[in-house]
């Protein structure tokens, strides 16, 4: 690990991979997929994140797309909102991440 101190702050400049891997240890995803209406639903509970397929598979993809663009908002203007705030984990998570981690992620299969 590398740091940088300017003025008060310390910068760490850590592994990518070290740093998602830690980060879906700590930070699980809590996924709930249930058959609804003849497809599929995957919520995630606590965040503004929900998606449908007609398939898991495609209910799946359509989540790790909903969780991209939950990242974006977060980082556009969700950063400072009181709830969405202590997200930055996850958001840096998702960031990190291929579409296959995230995937993963969100079904518990490993790191």
């Amino acid at each position: 690990m590398a740091t940088v101190r300017r003025d008060s702050r310390t910068t760490a400049f850590v592994d990518q991979e070290r740093l998602r891997y830690f980060l879906a240890a700590v930070t699980p995803a809590k996924a709930e997929i249930v058959a609804e209406g003849g497809g599929w639903s995957v919520f995630i509970p606590g965040l503004p994140v929900a998606a449908d397929g007609a398939t898991v598979d495609e209910a799946l993809d359509e989540t790790v797309a909903a969780l991209r663009e939950y990242a974006e908002d977060w980082q556009d203007h969700l950063l400072d909102a009181p709830n969405h705030a202590a997200n930055w984990g996850l958001v840096q998570l998702i960031c990190l991440s291929d579409d296959a981690q995230l995937r993963d992620w969100l079904v518990g299969a490993g790191r």
